[in-house]
C-alpha cells in the first residue's frame, strides 16, 4: 500500500467488473478515510458507468462522511472520493425508481457501524428486484451471518417495491460497534429447520403462492427435515400495490449456519417451476453441507478484512463476485486471504486489520 493520504486507484473492470467493486471500494474508503479513484466503473456491463442505484449509494456515503467527490453523475465511469469523518444520524434516500434498496444498504452498513452512535436509514426504491438480493434475503439470511461478526441491523419493511415502478420503503436502524469480531463458520452440524415464504402481490391470485408452496415442499421431502415451515400468502394492498411474486427459503443447522436461496417472479409466472427450482436449489445447498452459501460469501469479505483476529468460512467454490471483493479488500487494507480447496468446499480465511471505531 502507498501512503495514507495518496489516492489509491481501483480498476473497476477487474474480473466481474460490476457495481460490487465500486460499493466495496467506497465503503473501505469511507471507513479507513482513504481517498480512492475508481476507474472503468462497470466496464463489463452492457451500460457501463454509474446507474441510479450506484449513484444513490455513492451520494449517501458522501453525506455520511462529508466527502469531497468527483464524477458522481449518471453514466460516469470514473469516481474520486476523499471522505471525512463518519457522522451518525438519520439519512433518507429516494431513488425514485426500482433501484435496489438492498444494494444501497450493502455499501452503507459497514460504514455506519463505525459511527459514534446508532444511525437510521429510510430507503425508498426497489425491495424485490432482479440482479440484486431481495430485502428478505438480507434480513433472513445475510443478517444472521453478519451477527457472527458482531454486526446487525433492525429492519422495518413499510412497503414493497417491484420493477418497474419501485416505490418500496424500509427503515433500517444500524447500531454502532467498537470493532468487528472475527468469526469461524466452518462446522455445518446437522440440518435443524427449514423456513420459507412464498408470496404474491397486486393482481396475482393467492393460489399461485399455494402452488409455489406445494412444489417447494415436494422438493424438500428428500431432506427429511422435521421442522419444516413454508408459508404461502398474498401481500396486503397496503404493503404491495403492484404485481410481484417470490420465494425465500432458508435452512438452519445445529451449528448455527444459515443458508438460503431466493427466486423472484418474472412477468409470466410459472409458480410450480419457481417453487421447484427454489426447493431444488436449497436441497442441493444443504446436502453439500457448506456453511456459507455463494450469495453470502462475497458479502462477508469486507467484514473479514476489517475484523479483529482470524476469520474462516467453509464455503462453495468462490464466485467471481467473491474474488472481486477479495481483490478490493487486499488492495485497500493490505490483508491476505488464504483460499484452501477442501474437496467440494473451500476454506477461506483472513487475519483482519482489527480496525477500531475512531468515533
Amino acid at each position: 500500500m502507498s501512503g495514507p493520504n495518496s489516492i489509491l486507484e481501483i480498476d473497476g473492470k477487474y474480473l466481474e467488473g460490476g457495481g460490487q467493486i465500486l460499493r466495496n471500494a467506497l465503503s473501505f474508503s469511507c471507513i479507513l478515510r482513504r481517498p480512492v479513484r475508481i476507474v472503468n466503473i462497470r466496464a463489463n456491463r452492457p451500460n457501463p458507468g454509474l446507474s441510479n442505484q450506484h449513484l444513490f449509494g455513492l451520494n449517501l456515503l458522501v453525506d455520511i462522511t462529508g466527502a469531497q467527490v468527483k464524477g458522481n453523475s449518471i453514466k460516469s465511469t470514473e469516481v474520486e472520493i476523499c471522505p471525512g469523518k463518519i457522522k451518525a444520524g438519520n439519512y433518507y434516500v429516494n431513488t425514485k425508481t426500482a433501484a435496489s434498496i438492498s444494494l444501497v444498504l450493502q455499501s452503507a452498513l459497514p460504514v455506519l457501524i463505525f459511527g459514534a452512535a446508532p444511525s437510521q436509514l429510510e430507503l425508498v426504491g426497489g425491495t424485490n428486484v432482479g440482479m440484486a438480493p431481495q430485502v428478505d434475503f438480507m434480513t433472513e439470511v445475510l443478517r444472521p451471518n453478519l451477527e457472527k461478526f458482531g454486526v446487525t441491523f433492525d429492519f422495518d419493511l413499510i412497503r414493497r417495491g417491484y420493477y418497474p415502478r419501485g416505490g418500496g420503503c424500509c427503515k433500517v436502524q444500524v447500531p454502532a460497534i467498537k470493532f468487528i469480531k472475527s468469526a469461524s463458520v466452518v462446522n455445518f452440524g446437522k440440518l435443524h429447520e427449514i423456513r420459507g415464504w412464498c408470496f404474491v402481490a397486486g393482481n396475482l391470485p393467492e393460489r399461485l403462492a399455494g402452488a409455489m408452496q406445494q412444489s417447494v415442499a415436494l422438493e424438500l421431502q428428500k431432506l427429511n427435515c422435521r421442522l419444516l415451515n413454508i408459508e404461502a400468502y398474498k401481500e396486503s394492498p397496503d404493503v404491495a400495490k403492484d404485481n410481484g411474486s417470490g420465494v425465500i427459503l432458508l435452512g438452519l443447522t445445529s451449528e448455527n449456519c444459515t443458508l438460503g436461496v431466493s427466486k423472484l417472479g418474472e412477468k409470466k409466472i410459472d409458480a410450480e417451476k419457481m417453487g421447484s427450482d427454489a426447493g431444488r436449489n436449497l436441497c442441493n445447498l444443504l446436502l453439500s453441507e457448506t456453511c456459507v452459501d455463494e450469495y453470502v460469501q462475497d458479502q462477508l469479505i469486507i467484514y473479514m478484512a476489517l475484523a479483529k483476529g482470524n476469520s474462516q468460512i467453509k464455503t462453495l467454490p468462490l464466485t467471481d463476485h467473491t474474488r472481486t471483493a477479495i481483490y478490493v479488500a487486499e488492495k485497500m487494507t493490505g490483508v491476505h486471504f488464504v483460499i484452501e480447496p477442501q474437496g467440494k468446499h473451500v476454506l477461506l480465511s483472513c487475519t483482519g486489520i482489527g480496525y477500531e471505531n475512531q468515533n
